[in-house]
């Protein structure tokens, strides 16, 4: 017997999500009697497997040898797609990572329903790249031609934001004009939908999507944004060169702070700038600490506890940040205030976004009846604070932040394939 599903691959985190006997859809437990699964991968190095989730997470923290892999959604569709990483004697492209990853999503979720799965229908951000249609047209091929290679044989694609609403139109009981907000790992995504218990069965439902809008900003810039801002010059970002003519080198600390260029710092050339540049540095034991951080392979870690921080200001003005490293330890508070600030520009993007989508809808703010929230960065006030300010007079509700475009998609794959 063949299944369809729907198919959330996340920047963080992933879901899969079916229509169960009771006619409802439902997301499969992925690991360990859970929904979601972290989007992450650990090739392990002494065991020579690869692990999953959250299970790749505890691996890579216990200091198991490996090569960690994180945010893969992030190089759809842009020129790191065309790189390789190596794994011990093999190197392998984002592709067959992908692909790797999915194929077990996949085993996981047919072990649970004894079927397989050949009909899917994947969630995709409005714009994987922004302002560049022939690069957004690839990142879906990519994703489209890994997810085929593990065995899906039909594959339709619908829009994360289309899929949370398709979600919310189940507990409406009258029309209603909704403004989804979708702010995920990697992408922010809006959409101004018409939800109705009438129109819900419906086999047709565009006249229903009045615009959409997609900006390529989502959790994890917010992490590399508060790194750069806060904790990046705990290592010397923003210091002087001895003869005091410029300032030290900013790439290296960028690809610290960004998860998915980490990796590029682990090699034998870039250890070596960073040696040259501890020697012109006036704050050198700053660019030392970094130096171990980096042959100790820590920097995962380090995003990781930014991150933790980052969610600690979800609903506490302060927070204290520390991180060991050796011997020496980088230290640091970090405010709400700042974290604020560390993101400004890039909240001010996504309310210009927004601004976007009302305009392609022909609509001002006013007409907007429920502001839909989902995506995990939708927990951040900093972010969600200014947003909903938008739209005062609307209704507020909260989705399951990080499950229901699984769900919305589970009840695509069903209108599309019929099992």
């Amino acid at each position: 017997m063949t299944l369809a599903c729907g198919l959330d691959f996340g920047t963080s985190n992933s879901t899969l999500g079916r229509i169960g006997r009771d006619g409802q859809p439902q997301l499969l437990p992925l690991e360990n009697g859970q929904a979601t699964m972290p989007s992450v991968l650990f090739f392990g190095f002494e065991d020579d497997r690869v692990h999953f989730g959250r299970a790749a997470v505890a691996e890579y923290v216990t200091g198991a040898e490996g090569r960690l892999m994180r945010s893969l959604k992030s190089v759809l569709g842009t020129a790191l797609f065309a790189d390789t990483t190596r794994i011990k004697a093999r190197r392998l492209g984002f592709g067959d990572i992908i692909g790797i990853y999915v194929a077990e999503l996949k085993r996981r979720a047919e072990q649970v329903l004894d079927g397989e799965l050949s009909q899917v229908v994947m969630g995709r951000p409005v714009q994987f790249v922004d302002d560049d249609a022939e690069a957004d047209r690839a990142a879906q091929d990519q994703l489209e031609a890994a997810v085929r290679a593990q065995g899906f044989k039909d594959i339709a694609f619908q829009f994360e934001p289309i899929a949370a609403a398709l979600d919310y139109e189940r507990q409406v009981n009258r029309e209603k004009l909704a403004l989804i907000v979708d702010l995920g790992g990697g992408t922010s995504d809006f959409s101004i939908v018409r939800v109705s218990p009438e129109r819900a069965g419906a086999a047709d439902r565009s006249d229903d999507i009045l615009a959409t809008a997609g900006v390529h900003i989502g959790g994890t810039d917010f992490d590399r944004l508060l790194a750069m801002s806060r904790v990046m010059p705990e290592l010397g970002l923003g210091s002087r060169t001895r003869d005091g003519k410029r300032h030290l080198p900013v790439a290296p600390y960028y690809d610290l702070s960004t998860w998915h260029r980490i990796n590029r710092l682990y090699d034998a050339q870039a250890l070596r700038d960073l040696r040259s540049t501890m020697r012109e540095a006036v704050e050198a034991e700053r660019v030392e600490t970094m130096i171990m951080l980096v042959e100790d392979r820590l920097g995962h870690r380090l995003i990781g506890a930014v991150e933790a921080a980052k969610i600690a200001l979800s609903d506490a003005e302060a927070t204290a940040f520390a991180f060991p490293v050796r011997e020496r330890r980088i230290a640091t508070t970090i405010t709400a205030g700042q974290l604020g600030e560390a993101l400004d520009d890039s909240v001010r993007r996504l309310e210009m976004t927004i601004t976007e989508t009302l305009r392609r809808a022909g609509i001002g703010s006013g007409a907007v009846n429920s502001l839909i929230l989902t995506g995990g960065s939708t927990l951040v006030p900093a972010v969600a604070g200014r947003l909903q300010a938008l739209f005062p007079d609307a209704d507020v509700v909260r989705t399951d932040v990080l499950g229901s475009v699984g769900l919305g998609l589970a009840l695509e794959a069903r209108r599309l394939f019929g099992t």
